[in-house]
This record gives C-alpha cells, sequence and structure tokens, in this order.
C-alpha cells in the first residue's frame, strides 16, 4: 500500500456506528507539509490513475461513481477539475445536480441521478447528488412540499427510511458492478468565509459568488448535523464515506486522488486477453499490412 493509500484510509468511513464529524479537523493536512510537499505525489498518483482508467474501460466490467458533498466553497469544482485532469474524458462523465426540474419532481428523488449513472467501463462523478435529499431538504423541510409526496408518507421516519432506502439503492449498484465512492469535503466555517471574501475580492471569481450561498451560512449548524447523521447511517463497506479535510484545498485534491487510485486498484484490472482465434486473425492483418 501506498503512502498515499494509507492516508486515504485514514479518512474513510466504512461503518458510521460511533462517527462523530467533531472528530475530523478540517484544517488536517497528514505528514505534509506544503503543497509543494505533496505535488510531486499528487502527479503521481494522477499519472496512476489514467493507466488504471486505460484498463478500467478497455476491461468493461466495473463501473466507478465518485459523489463529491460538501458546504458550498468547498472544492468540490476544483477537485474534479485537478484530480481528474488525466483522465479520458471518453471514459469518463461528470454530473452537476441543483435545483430539481419540474419533470425531476415528477419522479422518485433518486430517479434523476439513476439515469445518470455511469455505464461499465466508466467513471461517473456527482457534483452533490441524491444525498442533496438529506441535507438541504432535511435543512429545509418546506422543499418536500415541492416533492408532491403523498401525505402519509411524510412522516416522522421519513430521514431514517431515506437513508435505508439509499443503503439499499447502493448496495443494489455494489451487487451489479458499480464500485460507489464518496467524498464529504469537510470545510471550516472560517475558510468559507475567506474563499467567499476572495470570490469578492477577485473580478475572476466573482461569477462564483451568490447572495444565497451567505442566507445558507445561517443554517451552519444545521448542516454539519445533518452531514454528521448522513454519513453515520449510510457508511457501508461496500459504499464508503471519506471525511476530506477541506481547508487546504491541495490536501484535499491529494487524499482524494488516492481514495480512487487505491479503489482502482483493489479491481485488479488487466486489459482484456486475447484468444487464439483473435491472434490468427491479427497476424493475418499484419501480414496484409507488410505486404
Amino acid at each position: 500500500m501506498t503512502k498515499t493509500s494509507k492516508l486515504a484510509e485514514s479518512y474513510r468511513i466504512d461503518n458510521g456506528k460511533h462517527f462523530r464529524l467533531k472528530d475530523y479537523d478540517p484544517a488536517d493536512t497528514g505528514p505534509f507539509h506544503s503543497k509543494e510537499h505533496a505535488q510531486q505525489r499528487l502527479e503521481k498518483d494522477i499519472t496512476r490513475m489514467q493507466e488504471l482508467q486505460d484498463m478500467l474501460y478497455a476491461q468493461d466490467r466495473w463501473a466507478l461513481l465518485l459523489i463529491l458533498q460538501g458546504m458550498d466553497a468547498g472544492g468540490k469544482d476544483g477537485t474534479i477539475k485537478h484530480v481528474m485532469s488525466g483522465v479520458n474524458p471518453q471514459g469518463c462523465e461528470v454530473h452537476s445536480f441543483k435545483e430539481p426540474s419540474a419533470e425531476e419532481l415528477e419522479h422518485d428523488f433518486m430517479w434523476r441521478t439513476s439515469v445518470r449513472l455511469p455505464e461499465r467501463g466508466h467513471i461517473g462523478i456527482f457534483n452533490r447528488s441524491y444525498y442533496e435529499e438529506v441535507l438541504v431538504v432535511r435543512v429545509h423541510p418546506k422543499i418536500l412540499d415541492s416533492e408532491k409526496l403523498p401525505p402519509e408518507l411524510f412522516t416522522k421516519r421519513i430521514w431514517q427510511e431515506r437513508f435505508e432506502d439509499i443503503c439499499a439503492f447502493e448496495r443494489h449498484m455494489a451487487r451489479n458492478g458499480t464500485v460507489i465512492r464518496k467524498f464529504f469535503l469537510h470545510l471550516s466555517k472560517k475558510a468559507q468565509k475567506e474563499r467567499f471574501l476572495a470570490r469578492l475580492d477577485e473580478p475572476g471569481k466573482n461569477w462564483k459568488f451568490s447572495a444565497a450561498d451567505i442566507h445558507e451560512r445561517q443554517y451552519w449548524d444545521d448542516y454539519q448535523n445533518a452531514f454528521e447523521e448522513m454519513i453515520a447511517a449510510t457508511s457501508t463497506r461496500h459504499a464508503p464515506w471519506y471525511v476530506i479535510p477541506a481547508d487546504h484545498k491541495w490536501f484535499a485534491h491529494l487524499t482524494v486522488a488516492a481514495a480512487i487510485v487505491e479503489t482502482l486498484g483493489d479491481l485488479k484490472l488487466s486489459y482484456p486477453k486475447v484468444g487464439a482465434a483473435k491472434r490468427k486473425e491479427l497476424a493475418a492483418v499484419r501480414k496484409e499490412l507488410e505486404k
């Protein structure tokens, strides 16, 4: 196991029974002291990821789904940009889930993400996901009114029921060859404030700023409680959560990359073996080309 895969393991939650978010420091950088210290290892992991993705695509048996969740300015977009920088776009799709459309509200809460799941041989990335239904919807339960649930189904157990449904769905996907890894980018309130101010101060970042993001800061504690309960209830061996310290973007990128490399490595990927008939066909092609 590489140094970085051990690093990723220390933030992995396979069983959330005793999980407490306060036990994880958003400013943690593990054994790395600076961005420069970590850059070389990140580059090696990205190169290894390219090799593994190529085999994943060629083998065409497994699919990998990566889910990123976190507070606004947590670094989801940047993580996708930097960690997946070397991945072949032919075998990778990114989907960002924002406010549901009218069509999506006519279906169950997992429908819109289900139709975006990666096919075999591909990596799918969800920037936010069905977990919004136990996060923003839980913090703002009025949103449930727009989901048109029959009133008798809106009970005190609705969040627990959604946790159960999500776990059952992820177990089903795992049993059918989709490997799921989930990343909570754990940002401190102080670091979020600094990133919001940077968006205001730097003209090139003004477009990222939204007054709605400031509004949601009022519910910081509610969101932290929702994240904690979500991770505790939905961390499993086949679909673990990684609580990624996100105050330092470079460390978040490094840790996410390490987790992905480790996950792909565990699949024992290889290029498809060529049988006798195919070798005979290739020999004939070579002979024709060499004439």
